[in-house]
């Protein structure tokens, strides 16, 4: 297997009439051999008469054009009579842009040979026509035709052709590859302006038919097969086979170290110098004549068509009817075909033209290749202005046809104005925006109405489109400019389409344009939406007054349940305060519980700077009773304000509710027992509040263990413990009030509480059995807060040993537990005392 069918399988395929694709990229060329006509609407060229028949035999319908040349402006025409003629083409476009070529006789010269001129070769640096006629190729001036005066000639040619990459590296010469009359003989010649040099003389393993050359290889067609060979180095590399006998071999260089070449089954292969190919073929026709190269589009000839393949996706765009021709060349970009009669020019048509006429046939696979590959033909800044262009037009024409997911890609790439985008949506632009479409117009649509012909359905998939466009963009490049724009549009979106969204868009950073997004959240009934928008742009009075009549019912808008909950957070960190006062009351007057959140939840460094008085905010609550009682628990239990008025306040008014509630109903109801426990918390725990005021205000009430508190915090310790032990009966209370009262005081201190309580058990005497087990048990529980020399003094002494046992025990443990410490702490004296000495001792030693 030859190289070139190694490295592309879909090669020998082709030998074999299977033109199936071995490549994957290539899924493309089944479809377009089953259906070429598909992708022939392309108009890449116009055919342009370039000289008429009149212009070069008159009458003489005996002459036929052989060969042709041209050189800048130059035109030159071998004729089958031995005659070379010299014409000027002149191009001229009109004002409608039509191009027509002039083409203006300027001499012609005869040969004398009586032998046809076969091929024309100019060399321009030489100022040299190369001129090939029965065998012999010979040097003529380019300006008067006239031979060179040395009489340089090369003989015995078949054919020859001009190595475009020399390896020579003299500018004042031209490398002439010949194919000679010897038998499998290739010779090299460099050729000067008056004189010939051969080079090299290569044998080929067949009989030569054409020769291309780029440096030092040769590409080949044989009589069996096409190689490449290195005349330099002799080594060969065979790349297909092919039948000279059957069809005309084109062998053809089209750029540095790369050919095209007329394949087996109609296929026009490239092949590298390597032997291998880096496109995919073209199919042409079976008998194609002649190739040309006009990137990005080879052209090829046959009996009846010129056919047009583009070398960026390989499929045929134009076909142009030609008859009778016979040659196509390209030169220095411009291809010509000719007749025996005539000469013709393909012109070109621009490429963004092509372009434009693949997008307005809504071809955008095919407009971005072609648009691709027009990179090399385009300088740099143009192309990146042209090909943006076209991706923008490309993204409008998936988006008209809902492949949503394809045109965002597209207006990424084409760095989109996305106000072009948002326009086509009526009424999404501010009113202020001063943004007109470009011109000429990316697309035809004049809104999103007629793109959409008024079906719903499709509308609605193109405004989910775009809320889901803009949203990914406002916070990118895109967005730059624009975001005033973008995010009013994108709130419209939202507000219309009743969108979860237009909340996040509003409480977080936007530049939403005041004026047109209000209007048009109130033309939508999304009066929670304004409040936020006129808040975000620090209208907050405008927003409160909203919220306000949507919970007063004024008006409708059901976006949120808990919107009392949310104004009443609103204010809690409003740094208004005017606004706070003013819309205090309303609130309150709603719910006083959760209203008074307003005050109590403030941040905490607006409160210890108290920009709200305190004070002021009490008298505020004065007619909201529970609001005041949670504000001042706020003061007193939260942030622990030390003012004796505020704990004196809060504790006469959980004392008068206490009343009020006994006053009602007998039974202690759960509120009532919560209250209380509240009052007890903090008359234990304030040491702030007036004693003597609130004990005036509990006398003669139920409230014995409240008495009994306060008269412990009067230092009253034998009234309160009798309240405790004789009105009450709690004997556990009246411990606990000795712990509780002997806390963070001395020794000394807390045992004189026991000892206090221990007297009011035994005062009444041995007769009430009640106070006789609360005092063994008060004994027995709290040993160690006795002293037990004092205890045995004044227990009676019919109680036993036994009776008193665990309070012995204890005091006992108690006694030597100190005796020890004592003594631990006496060594621990003598230690330091003694290691004192010695420095002492040590210093003394110094001195001396």
């Amino acid at each position: 297997m030859n190289a070139l069918c190694c490295c592309l399988p879909e090669l020998c395929y082709g030998i074999k009439h299977d033109l199936r694709p071995a490549h994957s990229c290539d899924t493309h060329w089944l479809t377009l051999l089953d259906h070429p006509e598909d992708t022939m609407s392309v108009k890449a060229f116009k055919l342009v008469s370039a000289v008429e028949r009149e212009m070069l035999m008159g009458d003489k319908n005996y002459i036929n054009i052989e060969c042709i040349e041209c050189c800048g402006k130059n035109l030159y025409i071998g004729t089958n009579d031995c005659f070379i003629y010299h014409f000027l083409l002149d191009e001229k476009v009109s004002t409608a842009g039509k191009i027509t070529f002039a083409a203006t006789k300027q001499l012609h010269k005869y040969l004398g040979l009586k032998k046809p001129v076969s091929e024309l070769k100019a060399a321009s640096a030489l100022t040299r026509l190369l001129v090939l006629c029965d065998n012999t190729i010979t040097l003529v001036n380019m300006i008067n035709l006239e031979p060179v005066p040395t009489g340089a000639r090369i003989k015995g040619a078949v054919t020859f052709t001009l190595n475009e990459n020399p390896v020579s590296g003299d500018p004042f010469c031209v490398e002439v590859c010949i194919i000679s009359v010897k038998r499998r003989t290739i010779q090299m010649f460099l050729v000067f302006e008056d004189r010939v040099q051969i080079v090299k003389e290569v044998f080929t393993p067949e009989q030569p038919c054409a020769v291309a050359v780029d440096g030092y290889y040769l590409c080949l067609a044989l009589t069996t097969q096409y190689i490449i060979l290195n005349y330099n180095t002799g080594v060969s590399q065979d790349l297909f086979p092919y039948c000279s006998d059957e069809k005309r071999p084109i062998v053809k260089r089209i750029g540095r170290q790369e050919f095209l070449l007329a394949g087996p089954g109609g296929l026009g292969m490239f092949a590298t110098v390597d032997g291998i190919s880096q496109r995919a073929p073209v199919h042409w026709s079976e008998n194609v004549l002649g190739a040309a190269l006009c990137f990005p589009y080879v052209v090829a000839l046959d009996d009846e068509f010129i056919t047009v393949h583009s070398m960026l996706d390989q499929q045929q765009k134009q076909t142009l009817p030609f008859k009778e021709g016979h040659i196509l060349q390209d030169f220095e970009g411009k291809v010509i075909v000719a007749t025996n009669k005539g000469v013709y020019i393909l012109v070109p048509l621009p490429l963004e033209k092509q372009i434009q006429d693949l997008l307005a046939s809504h071809r955008v696979e095919e407009a971005l290749v072609l648009a691709k590959g027009a990179r090399r033909n385009i300088p740099k800044e143009k192309f990146q202005v042209m090909y943006k262009r076209i991706l923008q037009q490309a993204g409008f024409i998936q988006f008209a046809q809902l492949q949503f997911l394809e045109a965002k890609e597209l207006f990424r790439s084409g760095q989109l104005d996305v106000r072009e985008l948002i326009s086509l949506y009526p009424f999404l632009l501010p009113t202020s925006s001063s943004f007109i479409r470009s011109h000429p117009p990316l697309h035809e649509y004049a809104d999103l109405n007629q793109l959409t012909q008024g079906d719903q359905e499709k509308m609605a998939k193109c405004k989910r489109f775009l809320m889901s466009y803009l949203n990914e963009v406002r916070s990118t490049e895109v967005a730059n400019g624009y975001k005033e724009d973008i995010d009013t549009a994108l709130l419209k979106l939202y507000a219309e389409a009743n969108h979860e969204s237009l909340l996040d868009l509003l409480v977080s950073e936007n530049f939403c344009l005041l004026t047109d997004s209000a209007a048009w959240l109130e033309k939508h009934k999304k009066y929670f939406a304004l409040g936020l928008l006129y808040h975000y742009n620090g209208q907050d009075a405008a927003a409160l007054q909203l919220w306000v009549k949507i919970v007063d019912g004024d008006i409708e808008d059901s976006t949120r349940s808990d919107l009392y909950e949310y104004i009443v957070d609103f204010l809690t960190f409003c740094s208004d305060q005017e606004l706070v006062w003013k819309y205090s009351e309303w609130i309150l007057q709603k719910n006083e519980e959760v209203g008074v959140q307003i005050f109590t939840k403030r941040p905490l460094e607006e409160q210890e700077k108290n920009n709200i008085n305190p004070d002021d905010i009490v008298s505020c609550l004065n007619k909201y009773p529970k609001a005041r009682v949670k504000y001042l628990e706020h003061l007193v239990l939260e942030r622990k304000i030390q003012k004796e008025k505020y704990h004196t306040h809060l504790a006469v008014l959980y004392l008068e509710a206490i009343l009020q509630l006994k006053s009602v109903t007998t039974d202690n109801c759960t509120e009532t027992t919560e209250l209380v426990l509240k009052l007890r918390s903090l008359l234990q725990k304030s040491d702030l509040y007036r004693i003597r005021f609130i004990l005036d205000k509990i006398q003669g009430t139920d409230l014995h263990m409240e008495s009994a508190i306060l008269y412990g915090k009067l230092e009253e310790h034998e009234k309160a413990l009798h309240i405790l032990v004789h009105e009450l009966k709690d004997f556990h209370a009246a411990e606990d009030y000795c712990v509780w009262n002997s806390e963070n005081r001395d020794v000394q201190y807390r045992q004189r509480l026991f000892h206090l309580l221990l007297s009011v058990y035994l005062t009444a005497g041995t007769s009430d059995c009640a106070l006789v087990m609360a005092a063994v048990d008060l004994l027995n529980n709290h040993p160690a807060e006795f002293d037990a020399g004092l205890v045995l003094q004044v227990v009676p002494d019919s109680w036993s040993v036994q009776l008193l046992s665990p309070f012995l025990a204890g005091a006992v443990r108690q006694s030597i537990h100190t005796r020890r410490m004592t003594q631990v702490a006496l060594g621990l004296a003598q230690a330091e005392n003694l290691i004192y000495k010695h420095e002492k001792v040590g210093y003394w030693g110094v001195f001396k």
